[in-house]
Protein backbone atom coordinates (compact mmCIF):
# COMPACT_ATOMS: atom_id res chain seq x y z
CA UNK A 1 0.00 0.00 0.00
CA UNK A 2 1.52 3.36 -0.88
CA UNK A 3 1.42 6.24 -3.03
CA UNK A 4 -0.14 4.79 -6.32
CA UNK A 5 0.02 8.36 -6.62
CA UNK A 6 3.27 10.05 -7.34
CA UNK A 7 5.28 6.92 -6.91
CA UNK A 8 2.61 4.85 -8.60
CA UNK A 9 -1.09 5.15 -8.88
CA UNK A 10 -1.10 9.10 -9.94
CA UNK A 11 2.66 8.62 -10.52
CA UNK A 12 5.10 10.66 -11.80
CA UNK A 13 6.06 9.20 -15.25
CA UNK A 14 8.83 9.86 -17.31
CA UNK A 15 11.44 10.14 -13.86
CA UNK A 16 15.18 10.25 -15.93
CA UNK A 17 17.63 7.06 -14.61
CA UNK A 18 20.25 9.68 -14.51
CA UNK A 19 20.27 13.22 -13.20
CA UNK A 20 23.70 14.64 -13.62
CA UNK A 21 24.76 12.14 -10.78
CA UNK A 22 28.18 11.34 -10.26
CA UNK A 23 30.30 7.82 -10.14
CA UNK A 24 31.56 7.58 -6.37
CA UNK A 25 33.03 4.38 -6.25
CA UNK A 26 32.74 1.08 -8.91
CA UNK A 27 33.25 -2.37 -8.10
CA UNK A 28 32.34 -3.83 -11.44
CA UNK A 29 29.50 -3.44 -13.80
CA UNK A 30 26.32 -4.08 -13.13
CA UNK A 31 24.54 -7.21 -13.78
CA UNK A 32 21.95 -6.86 -16.54
CA UNK A 33 21.50 -10.53 -17.07
CA UNK A 34 19.40 -10.96 -13.79
CA UNK A 35 19.35 -13.77 -12.16
CA UNK A 36 22.75 -16.61 -12.15
CA UNK A 37 22.93 -19.93 -10.46
CA UNK A 38 24.00 -19.77 -6.69
CA UNK A 39 26.80 -21.57 -6.80
CA UNK A 40 28.93 -19.33 -9.41
CA UNK A 41 27.71 -16.10 -7.87
CA UNK A 42 29.35 -13.27 -5.51
CA UNK A 43 28.36 -13.68 -2.11
CA UNK A 44 25.01 -11.96 -1.16
CA UNK A 45 25.37 -8.25 -0.20
CA UNK A 46 28.61 -7.61 -2.14
CA UNK A 47 28.66 -4.54 -3.32
CA UNK A 48 28.64 -4.34 -7.19
CA UNK A 49 28.47 0.03 -7.72
CA UNK A 50 27.68 2.97 -6.19
CA UNK A 51 27.37 5.86 -7.18
CA UNK A 52 26.96 9.70 -6.01
CA UNK A 53 23.39 11.63 -6.57
CA UNK A 54 23.28 15.06 -4.59
CA UNK A 55 23.78 16.93 -1.15
CA UNK A 56 22.22 19.26 -0.01
CA UNK A 57 22.99 21.54 3.07
CA UNK A 58 20.92 21.46 6.44
CA UNK A 59 19.16 24.68 5.25
CA UNK A 60 18.54 23.59 1.46
CA UNK A 61 17.33 19.58 2.87
CA UNK A 62 14.53 21.85 5.15
CA UNK A 63 13.66 23.43 1.95
CA UNK A 64 13.59 20.47 0.25
CA UNK A 65 11.66 18.08 2.58
CA UNK A 66 9.40 20.92 3.29
CA UNK A 67 8.30 21.25 -0.76
CA UNK A 68 6.78 18.32 -0.30
CA UNK A 69 5.27 18.40 2.79
CA UNK A 70 7.56 16.22 4.86
CA UNK A 71 8.23 17.45 8.52
CA UNK A 72 11.96 19.11 8.60
CA UNK A 73 11.96 19.82 11.95
CA UNK A 74 14.26 16.94 12.76
CA UNK A 75 16.88 17.97 10.05
CA UNK A 76 20.38 18.99 11.96
CA UNK A 77 22.76 18.35 9.35
CA UNK A 78 23.05 18.43 5.38
CA UNK A 79 22.93 14.86 3.55
CA UNK A 80 24.76 13.34 0.65
CA UNK A 81 22.89 10.63 -1.26
CA UNK A 82 24.00 7.80 -3.08
CA UNK A 83 22.58 4.58 -5.20
CA UNK A 84 24.08 1.17 -4.47
CA UNK A 85 23.89 -1.86 -6.87
CA UNK A 86 24.80 -4.88 -4.84
CA UNK A 87 24.32 -9.04 -4.88
CA UNK A 88 21.07 -10.61 -3.70
CA UNK A 89 18.87 -13.25 -4.75
CA UNK A 90 15.67 -13.72 -6.07
CA UNK A 91 12.41 -15.86 -4.94
CA UNK A 92 13.64 -18.74 -5.85
CA UNK A 93 17.12 -18.22 -4.06
CA UNK A 94 19.22 -17.55 -7.17
CA UNK A 95 21.60 -14.82 -7.50
CA UNK A 96 21.08 -11.51 -9.28
CA UNK A 97 21.02 -7.48 -8.46
CA UNK A 98 19.38 -5.41 -6.60
CA UNK A 99 19.39 -1.17 -6.12
CA UNK A 100 19.26 0.98 -3.08
CA UNK A 101 19.56 4.20 -1.54
CA UNK A 102 22.14 5.39 0.89
CA UNK A 103 21.93 8.74 2.75
CA UNK A 104 24.44 9.84 4.74
CA UNK A 105 24.84 12.79 7.17
CA UNK A 106 26.97 15.76 6.72
CA UNK A 107 28.33 15.67 10.10
CA UNK A 108 31.42 14.26 12.25
CA UNK A 109 30.51 11.37 13.56
CA UNK A 110 32.61 8.71 13.07
CA UNK A 111 30.67 5.43 13.46
CA UNK A 112 26.65 6.50 12.36
CA UNK A 113 23.64 4.74 13.68
CA UNK A 114 22.09 3.17 10.78
CA UNK A 115 18.08 2.96 10.23
CA UNK A 116 16.82 0.90 7.16
CA UNK A 117 13.87 2.13 5.78
CA UNK A 118 11.19 0.13 3.83
CA UNK A 119 9.14 1.98 1.25
CA UNK A 120 5.61 1.39 0.13
CA UNK A 121 3.99 0.02 -3.06
CA UNK A 122 5.55 1.09 -6.12
CA UNK A 123 4.81 -0.85 -9.53
CA UNK A 124 7.19 1.34 -11.66
CA UNK A 125 11.15 0.89 -12.06
CA UNK A 126 11.60 4.98 -11.79
CA UNK A 127 9.84 5.23 -9.09
CA UNK A 128 12.01 3.35 -6.67
CA UNK A 129 13.86 5.62 -4.00
CA UNK A 130 16.86 5.39 -5.33
CA UNK A 131 15.56 6.66 -8.98
CA UNK A 132 12.97 8.75 -8.11
CA UNK A 133 13.55 12.39 -8.95
CA UNK A 134 10.41 13.75 -6.94
CA UNK A 135 10.65 14.32 -3.13
CA UNK A 136 8.65 11.59 -2.27
CA UNK A 137 10.66 8.57 -2.92
CA UNK A 138 13.95 9.49 -1.16
CA UNK A 139 12.19 11.74 1.39
CA UNK A 140 12.07 9.46 4.61
CA UNK A 141 15.59 8.35 3.92
CA UNK A 142 16.94 11.96 3.60
CA UNK A 143 14.96 13.06 7.31
CA UNK A 144 16.73 9.77 9.11
CA UNK A 145 19.87 11.34 7.34
CA UNK A 146 19.55 14.59 8.21
CA UNK A 147 18.45 14.08 11.81
CA UNK A 148 22.41 11.72 12.09
CA UNK A 149 21.83 8.50 10.92
CA UNK A 150 23.11 6.66 8.35
CA UNK A 151 19.78 5.92 5.95
CA UNK A 152 19.50 2.38 4.08
CA UNK A 153 16.41 2.15 1.65
CA UNK A 154 16.48 -0.83 -0.91
CA UNK A 155 14.38 -0.50 -3.99
CA UNK A 156 13.01 -4.42 -3.31
CA UNK A 157 13.71 -6.91 -6.34
CA UNK A 158 12.67 -5.55 -9.69
CA UNK A 159 12.44 -1.88 -8.90
CA UNK A 160 15.18 0.75 -9.31
CA UNK A 161 18.36 -0.86 -11.44
CA UNK A 162 17.28 -4.84 -10.64
CA UNK A 163 16.27 -7.03 -12.96
CA UNK A 164 13.30 -8.86 -14.05
CA UNK A 165 9.85 -8.04 -12.47
CA UNK A 166 8.84 -6.87 -9.04
CA UNK A 167 7.45 -9.94 -6.65
CA UNK A 168 5.02 -7.14 -4.81
CA UNK A 169 4.40 -8.33 -1.08
CA UNK A 170 6.86 -11.04 -1.17
CA UNK A 171 8.20 -10.82 2.68
CA UNK A 172 11.04 -13.50 2.09
CA UNK A 173 12.69 -11.23 -0.56
CA UNK A 174 11.51 -7.76 0.75
CA UNK A 175 13.60 -9.37 4.09
CA UNK A 176 16.82 -10.36 1.85
CA UNK A 177 16.57 -7.15 -0.42
CA UNK A 178 16.39 -5.00 2.99
CA UNK A 179 19.47 -7.22 4.65
CA UNK A 180 21.40 -7.26 1.78
CA UNK A 181 21.18 -3.87 1.30
CA UNK A 182 22.45 -3.30 4.72
CA UNK A 183 25.70 -5.48 4.37
CA UNK A 184 26.32 -3.27 0.55
CA UNK A 185 26.14 -0.02 3.01
CA UNK A 186 28.16 -1.62 4.85
CA UNK A 187 31.06 -2.12 2.89
CA UNK A 188 30.50 1.63 0.99
CA UNK A 189 30.39 3.49 4.18
CA UNK A 190 34.45 3.42 4.91
CA UNK A 191 34.89 4.78 1.86
CA UNK A 192 33.50 8.13 3.19
CA UNK A 193 35.27 7.39 6.60
CA UNK A 194 32.98 6.19 8.46
CA UNK A 195 31.47 2.68 9.61
CA UNK A 196 28.13 1.70 10.68
CA UNK A 197 26.75 0.76 14.15
CA UNK A 198 26.08 -2.75 14.13
CA UNK A 199 22.78 -2.05 15.66
CA UNK A 200 19.76 -1.38 12.98
CA UNK A 201 16.68 0.45 13.54
CA UNK A 202 14.34 -0.88 11.23
CA UNK A 203 11.12 1.22 9.96
CA UNK A 204 9.03 1.49 6.70
CA UNK A 205 5.65 2.28 5.38
CA UNK A 206 2.87 0.40 3.98
CA UNK A 207 4.56 -2.53 2.08
CA UNK A 208 7.61 -1.33 3.46
CA UNK A 209 5.96 -1.96 7.41
CA UNK A 210 6.38 -5.67 6.36
CA UNK A 211 9.67 -5.87 4.62
CA UNK A 212 10.61 -4.02 8.34
CA UNK A 213 9.23 -6.76 10.39
CA UNK A 214 10.12 -9.39 8.05
CA UNK A 215 14.16 -7.10 8.76
CA UNK A 216 13.93 -7.37 12.04
CA UNK A 217 12.42 -10.63 12.68
CA UNK A 218 16.41 -11.69 10.51
CA UNK A 219 18.06 -9.77 12.53
CA UNK A 220 16.91 -11.02 15.77
CA UNK A 221 17.54 -14.71 14.92
CA UNK A 222 20.82 -13.65 14.10
CA UNK A 223 20.70 -13.97 9.79
CA UNK A 224 23.62 -11.60 9.82
CA UNK A 225 27.27 -11.83 11.86
CA UNK A 226 27.28 -8.40 11.85
CA UNK A 227 23.95 -6.44 12.22
CA UNK A 228 21.54 -6.96 15.48
CA UNK A 229 18.06 -5.28 15.61
CA UNK A 230 17.56 -2.42 17.88
CA UNK A 231 13.83 -1.00 17.68
CA UNK A 232 11.20 -1.46 14.96
CA UNK A 233 8.34 1.00 13.74
CA UNK A 234 6.07 -0.15 10.78
CA UNK A 235 4.09 2.68 9.36
CA UNK A 236 0.10 1.56 8.05
CA UNK A 237 1.16 -1.82 6.78
CA UNK A 238 -0.89 -4.73 5.19
CA UNK A 239 0.15 -7.33 7.71
CA UNK A 240 -3.13 -9.34 7.46
CA UNK A 241 -4.15 -9.62 4.06
CA UNK A 242 -5.71 -12.69 4.53
CA UNK A 243 -7.62 -11.79 7.48
CA UNK A 244 -7.86 -8.10 7.36
CA UNK A 245 -7.16 -6.48 4.04
CA UNK A 246 -8.95 -8.71 1.58
CA UNK A 247 -11.80 -8.62 3.22
CA UNK A 248 -12.13 -5.22 3.48
CA UNK A 249 -11.78 -4.62 0.05
CA UNK A 250 -14.68 -7.11 -1.33
CA UNK A 251 -17.08 -5.01 1.66
CA UNK A 252 -15.83 -1.88 -0.14
CA UNK A 253 -14.58 -0.27 2.59
CA UNK A 254 -11.55 1.36 1.02
CA UNK A 255 -10.98 3.13 -2.30
CA UNK A 256 -12.67 1.83 -4.68
CA UNK A 257 -9.92 2.64 -7.46
CA UNK A 258 -6.84 1.45 -4.95
CA UNK A 259 -9.03 -1.81 -4.72
CA UNK A 260 -9.04 -2.61 -8.25
CA UNK A 261 -4.91 -1.61 -7.82
CA UNK A 262 -4.11 -3.36 -5.37
CA UNK A 263 -6.54 -6.53 -6.71
CA UNK A 264 -4.75 -6.60 -9.83
CA UNK A 265 -0.89 -6.23 -8.31
CA UNK A 266 -1.52 -8.59 -6.30
CA UNK A 267 -2.23 -11.65 -8.23
CA UNK A 268 -0.51 -10.79 -11.24
CA UNK A 269 2.45 -11.01 -8.54
CA UNK A 270 1.60 -13.95 -6.96
CA UNK A 271 0.80 -16.06 -10.19
CA UNK A 272 3.77 -15.57 -11.05
CA UNK A 273 5.28 -16.79 -8.08
CA UNK A 274 2.40 -19.68 -7.11
CA UNK A 275 0.70 -20.43 -10.42
CA UNK A 276 -3.13 -18.54 -9.53
CA UNK A 277 -4.26 -18.94 -13.12
CA UNK A 278 -3.42 -20.58 -16.16
CA UNK A 279 -4.85 -17.77 -18.56
CA UNK A 280 -5.30 -14.04 -16.85
CA UNK A 281 -8.96 -14.06 -18.48
CA UNK A 282 -9.78 -16.76 -15.43
CA UNK A 283 -9.88 -14.55 -13.09
CA UNK A 284 -9.49 -11.26 -14.71
CA UNK A 285 -12.82 -9.37 -17.17
CA UNK A 286 -12.03 -8.32 -20.58
CA UNK A 287 -10.85 -5.90 -21.80
CA UNK A 288 -8.56 -6.25 -18.44
CA UNK A 289 -7.35 -9.45 -19.27
CA UNK A 290 -5.20 -8.78 -22.11
CA UNK A 291 -3.29 -6.27 -20.16
CA UNK A 292 -3.18 -6.23 -16.70
CA UNK A 293 0.03 -8.22 -16.99
CA UNK A 294 1.76 -5.78 -18.54
CA UNK A 295 0.25 -2.72 -16.59
CA UNK A 296 2.37 -4.80 -13.34
CA UNK A 297 5.07 -6.04 -14.89
CA UNK A 298 7.71 -3.02 -13.40
CA UNK A 299 8.02 -1.65 -16.65
CA UNK A 300 4.70 0.56 -17.00
CA UNK A 301 4.21 4.37 -15.13
CA UNK A 302 1.77 4.16 -12.96
CA UNK A 303 -0.54 6.81 -14.52
CA UNK A 304 -0.61 4.30 -17.53
CA UNK A 305 -2.21 1.25 -15.38
CA UNK A 306 -3.89 3.16 -13.33
CA UNK A 307 -6.33 4.88 -16.35
CA UNK A 308 -5.97 1.40 -17.61
CA UNK A 309 -7.80 -0.62 -14.96
CA UNK A 310 -11.55 0.28 -14.26
CA UNK A 311 -13.25 2.10 -11.10
CA UNK A 312 -14.42 -0.97 -9.07
CA UNK A 313 -13.53 -4.47 -8.86
CA UNK A 314 -16.89 -6.00 -10.02
CA UNK A 315 -15.64 -4.63 -13.39
CA UNK A 316 -12.37 -5.91 -13.25
CA UNK A 317 -12.78 -10.08 -11.48
CA UNK A 318 -14.74 -12.73 -12.69
CA UNK A 319 -16.29 -14.90 -10.74
CA UNK A 320 -13.26 -17.18 -10.64
CA UNK A 321 -11.48 -13.98 -9.32
CA UNK A 322 -13.77 -13.40 -6.45
CA UNK A 323 -14.08 -17.07 -5.30
CA UNK A 324 -10.36 -17.35 -4.93
CA UNK A 325 -9.75 -14.05 -3.09
CA UNK A 326 -13.44 -15.09 -0.46
CA UNK A 327 -12.29 -18.53 -0.32
CA UNK A 328 -8.26 -18.79 -0.41
CA UNK A 329 -7.02 -22.22 -0.99
CA UNK A 330 -3.99 -24.33 -2.27
CA UNK A 331 -0.57 -22.30 -2.97
CA UNK A 332 -2.87 -18.98 -3.21
CA UNK A 333 -3.84 -19.76 0.92
CA UNK A 334 -0.21 -20.92 1.66
CA UNK A 335 1.07 -17.46 0.27
CA UNK A 336 -1.28 -15.62 2.42
CA UNK A 337 -0.18 -17.36 5.62
CA UNK A 338 3.82 -16.71 4.97
CA UNK A 339 2.37 -12.98 4.24
CA UNK A 340 0.87 -12.87 7.72
CA UNK A 341 3.90 -14.03 9.44
CA UNK A 342 5.34 -11.19 10.07
CA UNK A 343 2.86 -10.49 12.92
CA UNK A 344 2.76 -14.19 14.18
CA UNK A 345 5.01 -16.27 13.91
CA UNK A 346 8.01 -14.60 15.95
CA UNK A 347 8.52 -12.72 18.99
CA UNK A 348 9.89 -9.67 19.22
CA UNK A 349 13.03 -8.82 21.91
CA UNK A 350 13.30 -5.13 20.94
CA UNK A 351 11.37 -1.95 21.76
CA UNK A 352 8.41 -1.95 18.85
CA UNK A 353 5.86 0.48 18.22
CA UNK A 354 2.76 0.57 15.73
CA UNK A 355 1.87 3.42 13.45
CA UNK A 356 -1.16 3.66 11.72
CA UNK A 357 -4.03 6.49 10.58
CA UNK A 358 -7.77 6.43 11.72
CA UNK A 359 -10.03 6.03 8.53
CA UNK A 360 -6.67 4.77 6.46
CA UNK A 361 -8.75 4.22 2.79
CA UNK A 362 -5.79 1.93 1.66
CA UNK A 363 -4.68 -0.25 4.59
CA UNK A 364 -7.74 -1.50 6.52
CA UNK A 365 -6.79 -0.16 10.14
CA UNK A 366 -8.05 -4.07 10.77
CA UNK A 367 -4.26 -4.92 9.59
CA UNK A 368 -2.42 -3.19 12.44
CA UNK A 369 -5.25 -4.05 15.15
CA UNK A 370 -4.81 -7.96 13.96
CA UNK A 371 -0.98 -7.37 14.37
CA UNK A 372 -1.08 -6.05 17.49
CA UNK A 373 -3.27 -8.75 18.82
CA UNK A 374 -1.40 -11.38 17.39
CA UNK A 375 1.52 -10.29 19.12
CA UNK A 376 -0.16 -9.82 22.47
CA UNK A 377 -0.46 -13.23 22.41
CA UNK A 378 2.83 -13.89 22.01
CA UNK A 379 3.11 -11.51 25.07
CA UNK A 380 4.20 -8.69 23.71
CA UNK A 381 2.39 -5.68 24.37
CA UNK A 382 2.95 -3.47 21.49
CA UNK A 383 1.74 0.45 21.81
CA UNK A 384 -0.13 1.41 18.88
CA UNK A 385 0.55 5.07 17.92
CA UNK A 386 -2.30 6.99 15.93
CA UNK A 387 -1.04 9.72 13.56
CA UNK A 388 -3.98 11.50 13.53
CA UNK A 389 -5.66 13.61 10.74
CA UNK A 390 -3.03 13.88 8.15
CA UNK A 391 -3.65 13.66 4.68
CA UNK A 392 -1.05 13.76 1.49
CA UNK A 393 -2.29 14.27 -2.11
CA UNK A 394 -5.84 13.65 -0.69
CA UNK A 395 -4.83 10.37 0.73
CA UNK A 396 -4.67 9.68 4.36
CA UNK A 397 -2.78 6.69 4.23
CA UNK A 398 -0.12 8.71 2.09
CA UNK A 399 -0.55 11.18 5.05
CA UNK A 400 0.53 8.36 7.46
CA UNK A 401 4.26 8.16 5.74
CA UNK A 402 4.61 11.74 5.92
CA UNK A 403 3.35 11.86 9.55
CA UNK A 404 5.07 8.47 10.56
CA UNK A 405 7.96 9.35 9.45
CA UNK A 406 8.05 12.51 11.64
CA UNK A 407 7.33 10.30 14.88
CA UNK A 408 9.68 7.45 13.94
CA UNK A 409 12.89 10.26 13.32
CA UNK A 410 12.18 11.36 17.00
CA UNK A 411 11.39 8.29 18.51
CA UNK A 412 14.46 6.42 17.28
CA UNK A 413 16.55 9.76 18.60
CA UNK A 414 15.47 9.26 21.86
CA UNK A 415 16.44 5.26 22.15
CA UNK A 416 19.77 4.89 24.10
CA UNK A 417 22.56 3.21 21.56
Amino acid sequence: MTRFTATALIATTGVALTGGAVAAASDSASDSAGAQPAATAPARGELVSAEYLRGMTAQGTRTWLASDGFDAKAVRYGVDTFRLVFRTVDTRNRMTTASGLLVLPRNDSRKLRTVSYGHGTTSYKPDAPSIDQEVWGPAPGVTFAAAGFAAVVPDYLGLGLGPGVHPWKDVPSETTASLDMLRAAKQFVPRTGRTLERQVLATGFSQGASAALGLARALQEGQDPWFRVRAVAPIAGGYDFKGAQIPAMLRGELHPKMTVAYTSYLLTAWNRQHGLYKRPAEVFQEPYASKVEKYFDSTTPGQEMIQGLPDTIDKLLTPRGFELLRKPGGSFARALDVDGEVCKAWTPRVPMRLYKVSKDEQASTLNTDNCRISLSARGVNVPVVDLGDHAYDDSRHLGANVAGTARVVRWFSGLSK
